[in-house]
């Protein structure tokens, strides 16, 4: 995460928030922005592989 989009981030909370709530949008943020990277370098798994993989979950 860059140090701007903490900035942002904060900017966008009310002026009194519990530490949790920012830690949780941090958490949030940190994860989709990981996706993102995951699907930039093609680090996904196929939607037909994870249809294959719940299936034998669910036996």
């Amino acid at each position: 995460m860059r140090k701007q989009s903490l900035v942002n981030i904060i900017n966008e909370l009310p002026k009194e928030f519990d530490l949790d709530q920012l830690m949780e949008r941090l958490i949030v943020i940190e994860k989709i922005e990981k996706g993102l990277e995951d699907v930039k370098t093609g680090e996904t798994v196929p939607h037909e592989k994870v249809l294959k993989m719940v299936a034998k979950w669910s036996k």
